[in-house]
């Protein structure tokens, strides 16, 4: 039996994952990944997908990529794609935006829809 329900034959899989360099960002970022977590997928898609989160020094921002094994269509707000090894990353920043703000928009990218 499959531990992780999203993950299998022709099922999207989706992780999330972070590393931040100080602890302002550590309570949205925890939020955020528990959100992730209870995306559900249609099953119908598998374009896999990974959100990191990250900090950059003398920045203040949260910055976020969402990389697809394939390309996706663009998201308003979101940078890219970039091709990389592990797929299709798009990036973007956040600042003072609420958790609920920012997981829609990390939403739309997960769930692009596939180029």
């Amino acid at each position: 039996m499959n531990p992780n329900p999203r993950v299998g034959e022709g099922a999207m899989a989706i992780s999330a994952r972070h590393t931040l360099l100080s602890d302002s960002w550590t309570a949205d970022v925890e939020a955020l990944k528990a959100a992730i977590g209870r995306f559900k997928t249609s099953g119908h898609s598998t374009n896999n997908c990974e959100v990191v989160f990250f900090e950059i020094v003398d920045d203040d921002h949260l910055h976020v990529n969402v990389t697809h094994r394939y390309a996706t269509k663009s998201v308003s707000g979101w940078a890219g794609p970039g091709k990389i090894p592990g797929g299709f990353v798009h990036s973007r920043t956040f600042g003072d935006a609420t958790a609920n703000v920012m997981i829609q928009h990390i939403r739309d990218m997960v769930f692009a829809a596939r180029v």
